[in-house]
């Protein structure tokens, strides 16, 4: 790529970043505070349109259709709303393009059904994300930025493993330096706007890369264009050592390595997605996490140094819990045989373990008390061994933990299950 155009920045504004008229124009301030820069802007859905998108899924994997095209109808008037706020002249541009994206939305509802769960899943869902991004051009070219949309599904290519879908990085490259050379080069003042958690098949059929895959596409495309660093704008100050719904004594990280995020995302902490952070490591490309609210503060930057890791515990909690203990039916040992007969099934049923422990006769573990997976999970299971479960209890992860604090964070609550390294406690509790 030409050396002119070698300070790209990545930006990325998520649900609640654009969740109505007042949002967008604040992402237009923020766009212009930057505009010096060639940016590439990854948006997201506006605010819980996916959520609403899988309503609609469900209702037509149900054979709702009436159902389906009610809760199309509230979609649309959510989407119509802000664009109304935003746009008075009716004869806009922006009405018609919208039109025509609900257009293509309703005929897929009415099409015969996808007998083939995640892959309809994908082809109702990822409208939310090319809604969003109409809106949102629309707005940013009207407030006199210069605001390009492009078609992720054309340029982050994937298998067609739907809704979790695996990245053809070679081909993504190759593409997305075409993409920067086409515009940035032309003028490096312009933004290259696209969308989120959406990529495509070589032969178009539209994926999506797993629930809250917008910051993971972000690092897609830092890693592909080879950007100088990448942006997340979120609702809070930066990286919390605690979710300040449920600790509201939560201080600011204002550093981490790329290393302690991977860890914390890995243990359950929703700030970034867990895929994020490898493209971006691969090349040390720097990530800020930032406020909307406070666009002048600097954020939490991550980056490869690990200094400041320990400088304060971190604790993540998950609730609506499964502690599942399998034991052999004729009491013989937990055995390497039996460990594989049991991920055998864990990988099967595409369950993600959060917690595991093994004694001489039992193996445990904790997952998400998922109400579809659950019960397929379980009865697999029982087929080779005796099952014992609680439900509904809550798994608090403690990273670099201080014991004067843990017994605060952990007080009124049974400890059914506890592990712990030299970094990190996990205890596994129900409420007495």
């Amino acid at each position: 790529m030409d050396r002119n155009v070698s300070k790209i920045k990545v930006f990325k504004f998520g649900g609640a970043s654009l969740r109505d008229a007042a949002s967008l124009r604040n992402a237009s301030e923020i766009l212009k505070m930057h505009a010096a820069s060639p940016l590439i802007l990854v948006v997201s859905a506006m605010g819980k349109s996916t959520n609403s998108l899988e309503k609609i899924h469900e209702a037509l994997y149900n054979s709702d259709i009436k159902e389906a095209l009610k809760r199309l109808e509230e979609l649309n008037s959510y989407h119509r709303a802000i664009v109304e706020e935003l746009f008075t002249d009716s004869s806009h541009l922006i009405y018609s393009n919208l039109n025509q994206i609900f257009d293509e939305l309703r005929v897929e509802i009415e099409k015969t059904p996808e007998p083939y769960f995640d892959q309809s899943y994908d082809r109702i869902v990822h409208f939310g994300e090319r809604i969003a991004s109409c809106i949102a051009a629309a707005h940013f070219k009207e407030s006199g930025l210069m605001a390009e949309l492009v078609d992720a599904r054309k340029l982050v290519i994937t298998d067609d493993n739907f809704r979790d879908a695996y990245v053809d990085w070679d081909l993504s490259y190759e593409r997305i330096q075409e993409c920067c050379r086409k515009y940035f080069e032309e003028n490096g003042r312009k933004i290259i706007l696209t969308q989120g958690f959406i990529g495509g098949t070589e032969d178009g059929r539209p994926t999506t890369l797993g629930r809250e895959g917008s910051d993971f596409t972000a690092s897609v495309f830092a890693y592909c264009a080879d950007a100088e660093e990448m942006h997340i704008w979120k609702d809070v100050q930066g990286v919390m050592n605690g979710d300040p719904k449920i600790m509201p004594d939560a201080e600011f990280l204002p550093h981490l390595s790329y290393r302690e995020t991977v860890e914390l995302a890995y243990y359950g902490a929703s700030v970034i997605h867990p895929k994020t952070i490898k493209p971006l490591e691969n090349k040390r490309i720097p990530l800020y996490v930032r406020s909307f609210l406070h666009p002048e503060l600097p954020g939490t930057c991550i980056n490869q140094d690990m200094k400041d890791d320990k400088s304060k515990p971190s604790y993540i909690f998950k609730f609506n819990q499964m502690l599942v203990s399998v034991l052999p039916k004729d009491f013989s040992f937990i055995n390497e045989k039996n460990l594989s007969d049991i991920f055998s099934v864990l990988s099967r049923n595409n369950i993600r373990v959060r917690m595991m422990q093994n004694s001489a006769v039992s193996f445990s573990f904790c997952c998400d008390n998922n109400v579809v997976k659950m019960p397929m999970l379980l009865k697999d299971l029982q087929e080779r061994f005796v099952l014992r479960y609680n439900d509904n209890v809550e798994l608090i992860t403690i990273r670099h933990y201080n014991e004067s604090k843990e017994e605060e964070v952990i007080k009124d609550r049974k400890i059914l299950l506890e592990q712990k390294s030299r970094s990190t406690r996990q205890v596994i509790v129900k409420k007495r």
